[in-house]
């Protein structure tokens, strides 16, 4: 299996990131930590919590109709596993994002921007995991 190096879309991406990170926080007060976004819609604290949270989510989803509107087709998804593995994966990520108290973007774009030790030490253990897991994955298994 093959990984695209596609720095121009990487750099657009995170830069997008970044902005609604520091938009968030400045407008809202509020940490861009996805999964708690997402949980604020589930279990909300209130109407007015509520609205921006399901705003972000929106933009988050629409994003593929914003690609199909300047490129004239929907981006392409690969993926090597199949729909079951895919959904063992995501309760396996919900279960690392409660248990550490957070997920990629909360920890690795917002808390390390402030320096916070908690999410530094997040981050790494994120970053030491992924590549374990490719390693793994390519190498010993064969994927």
């Amino acid at each position: 299996m093959t990984t695209e190096f596609t720095p121009y879309a990487a750099l657009i991406g995170g830069a997008m990131i970044g902005t609604a990170s520091v938009l968030l926080m400045l407008l809202h007060g509020r940490i861009f930590g996805a999964t708690g976004i997402l949980a604020g819609i589930l279990f909300p604290a209130g109407a007015r919590d509520w609205s921006w949270r399901v705003m972000v989510v929106l933009g988050m989803v629409s994003a593929p109709l914003v690609y199909l509107l300047f490129a004239g087709r929907f981006p392409p998804i690969q993926s090597v596993a199949s729909v079951p593995w895919q959904v063992v994966g995501g309760f396996l990520v919900g279960i690392g994002v409660t248990i550490g108290s957070g997920c990629t973007s909360g920890h690795g774009v917002c808390g390390m921007a402030r320096l916070s030790k908690r999410s530094i030490a997040a981050t790494l253990t994120f970053m030491a995991s992924t590549a374990l897991t490719v390693y793994v994955m390519r190498h010993v298994l064969g994927g």
